[in-house]
């Protein structure tokens, strides 16, 4: 892809489908920092409300949008849903676009930035632990279920990307979770470990001391390393081997950039990324499962491989969207479109 090919990729997200709205917006010009087209840009009675919260996590500050149905009456209750962003992601993303789209279904709605990352609290910044992040989903659980009109006992997941396979593991023993969905599932562990379709077997022991290495530098006070940098030329991008990481490149830092978001994380993370699998006992989900991912996505093996193994549950449904690949189901409106339908007939069954 040459970079007029990058700016017409970028001019067609801004400029929106003919007629409808735009598909990415400037989050410096919106109120609550939101990228995504048709986003909230202030509170209105009897409308969709955005509620920007804070609230501790075993010492950390968390930050998170809650977004309430129209005409929220806190003295009814209502099903709630938690929304975990994807990896380098962040609320104000994929995660804020899926999250108001439930609320106009009538749901309460929860997407906050994993500890260490987005706006959330933690030092060194960009740490990216499994258990972090699947302890940020039961301290969102914790949060939500005591917010006003929240229905503890219809309460639902969705995991988005990274988020997806973190919402497998949370969901494995956390079952405060009624219903259980992922969108276009990462299994972090085995791509960190293993490579992307598995393209880096052969240098899993070399990774693994350069992460105990950088693991020891900080240890003695030194530099905290980071992997993932995203500082890259149009042409750079282009040039990436796998379609998700260069249509994820532009959607980051292109179309939906955001300044809480990047594909930084410590290295030293890589030494409880390597050893962790997304799949690891994830028969011991029994609630309703759905998965969703696009049917040309390069990372679809990751959620046929998760779906297999998810023997613990009956009800459960690999939803393959057709022509869709991964990153445009974040925000192209017809593979949005049919997400939410999924999401809406599994969510109105389950909750």
């Amino acid at each position: 892809m040459k970079r007029t090919a990058m700016k017409a990729t970028l001019m067609a997200a801004i400029a929106g489908a003919s007629g409808g709205a735009a598909l990415a917006e400037d989050y410096r010009k919106n109120p609550f920092t939101l990228t995504y087209g048709g986003a909230i840009t202030k509170n209105q009675p009897g409308k969709v409300n955005i509620h920007p919260v804070k609230y501790k996590l075993n010492g950390l500050d968390i930050a998170a949008n809650v977004y309430t149905p129209a005409n929220h009456d806190p003295k009814k209750k209502y099903p709630t849903i938690v929304v975990a962003h994807p990896n380098g992601g962040v609320k104000e993303q994929v995660a804020g676009l899926y999250a108001q789209r439930l609320a106009e279904l009538g749901y309460i709605t929860i997407a906050m930035d994993a500890a260490y990352q987005g706006g959330s609290g933690g030092e060194p910044r960009n740490v990216d632990k499994p258990a972090h992040r699947i302890e940020d989903l039961h301290g969102a659980a914790d949060f939500i279920t005591r917010y006003a009109g929240v229905d503890k006992d219809r309460l639902g997941v969705l995991g988005i990307c990274g988020g997806g396979g973190y919402t497998l593991a949370a969901a494995q023993s956390d079952k405060r979770f009624k219903a259980v969905a992922t969108l276009s599932m990462f299994n972090s562990g085995r791509v960190r470990r293993n490579g992307f379709a598995d393209s880096q077997l052969n240098t899993i022991q070399e990774r693994l001391q350069q992460a105990s290495d950088a693991r020891a530098q900080e240890a003695a006070g030194g530099k905290v390393l980071y992997s993932g940098d995203a500082d890259m030329t149009d042409e750079q991008i282009a040039a990436l081997p796998f379609e998700m990481y260069r249509q994820g490149y532009e959607y980051y830092w292109r179309t939906h950039a955001h300044s809480g978001s990047t594909f930084r994380y410590t290295t030293s993370s890589l030494l409880d990324l390597m050893r962790w699998d997304a799949t690891d006992r994830v028969e011991l989900i029994d609630r309703p499962l759905l998965m969703i991912a696009g049917s040309k996505a390069d990372s679809l093996y990751m959620s046929e491989d998760a779906f297999v193994k998810a023997g613990g549950t009956k009800d459960k449904e690999l939803f393959r969207i057709e022509g869709a690949t991964h990153i445009e189901t974040y925000w192209v409106p017809r593979y949005v479109d049919a997400a939410m339908a999924k999401l809406t007939a599994f969510y109105a069954k389950t909750l």
